[in-house]
């Protein structure tokens, strides 16, 4: 068999492969990862995720959307026609700022993201807080004993012989919840005999009366207590203080909470907010709570969604953002993005590269 050369490329081998581009949008941004020869801050380095594309540049997007929720005064807008009488005056249009809703499921608490949490409380940098009963009684819970790092291929039956409660890479050691217990059983007792002197109970009041009772700085309820955040839990029964009540009820029933009295508060927050921004971390009650808030004002602002929830199975935790633009839950063109990522990973360095500026430029 013998080969004749040929110098002509086939044609459709040529056209496949050099293929002629469209003229490039004089708005394309290039894809560029930080340098690390030359001197970085660490603001110039979290900018640099704008860049790098895939998740970095979804977190890169979250941090200008934070940055724009945090900076927006009602001065920025124009008066509308059915404006009401106490949004005219210019001083207090120009203080009036967008309500921030932060949501975190429990989880988070018992991690480390509790103290940057916390931070974002002390400082009054959030409107409201919602998370599941884990992210409450997580936090007491902390100013009675310590949770400790461990490792996520511990064997649980062996745990369990050894009283040591596993949460991921966790471990809480089963004598904190009893020391809760012992804590919380007398406050439970004085809301009980509150109640029956004419006081009704909700979650949020529950939760600001544990933050008082705590009395510690190293809460994130306390400060929440100290600086009048409200705290919203659905689900306030679902954990370890959902025992108490419940081993409380046999010796003392008839505590009641109010759950109506709270959605009426949360939502009312939501409709009553000139501007409105949501950032969730994870899933779950918390992340729609706030979502379904939203849809009583139109839709949220803006959104930061951090989570690592797949959208394939329907699930409102693996949700984008652009399905709650289908229920009125985000403003169609509101600033919007998702964050596939561990919360805790990408959280810290969205609070370091916002919130956190403040406390720089008060430090200098």
């Amino acid at each position: 068999m013998s080969f004749t050369a040929s110098t002509a490329v086939p044609a459709g081998a040529s056209n496949a492969i050099l293929l002629p581009s469209a003229p490039i949008p004089d708005d394309a941004v290039s894809v560029q990862g930080p340098n690390f020869d030359s001197s970085y801050s660490l603001q110039d380095f979290l900018k640099s995720y704008e860049r790098i594309g895939f998740q970095a540049t979804s977190l890169g997007r979250a941090i200008n959307i934070v940055n724009n929720m945090r900076k927006w005064r009602l001065s920025d807008d124009p008066i509308s026609p059915d404006e009401s009488d106490e949004y005219l005056d210019p001083a207090v249009r120009a203080e009036t700022r967008c309500k921030i809703f932060l949501g975190y499921t429990s989880n988070l608490i018992s991690s480390g993201l509790r103290e940057v949490i916390l931070h974002l409380v002390k400082h009054k940098h959030v409107s409201a807080l919602v998370t599941t009963a884990g992210g409450i009684e997580e936090d007491f819970i902390k100013c009675l004993g310590k949770t400790y790092l461990a490792d996520f291929n511990l064997d649980g039956a062996d745990l369990r012989k050894r009283g040591m409660n596993r949460i991921g890479n966790l471990v809480i050691p089963n004598d904190n919840y009893c020391k809760f217990e012992d804590w919380l059983t007398p406050i439970l007792d004085a809301m009980l005999a509150e109640q029956l002197n004419g006081e009704v109970w909700t979650p949020s009041s529950f939760i600001r009366r544990l933050g008082k009772e705590i009395n510690n700085e190293e809460s994130v309820y306390y400060w929440a207590y100290k600086n009048d955040i409200p705290v919203f839990c659905p689900a306030l029964t679902d954990g370890s203080i959902g025992d108490m009540i419940y081993f409380h009820s046999f010796r003392s029933p008839g505590l009641i909470l109010d759950i109506v009295r709270d959605l009426r508060d949360l939502n009312e927050l939501s409709r009553k907010s000139k501007k409105a921004g949501m950032i969730v971390l994870g899933g779950g009650v918390c992340k729609h709570q706030i979502a379904n808030a939203m849809l009583i004002r139109n839709g949220a602002d803006y959104s930061v969604f951090i989570n690592t929830g797949q959208e394939f199975d329907g699930s409102d935790s693996g949700a984008r953002p652009d399905e709650a633009v289908s229920w009125g839950k985000i403003r169609a063109g509101a600033e919007s993005v998702k964050v596939f990522a561990d919360a805790t990973l990408a959280f810290p360095l969205l609070v370091a590269a916002t919130f956190a500026q403040d406390a720089e430029s008060s430090d200098s």
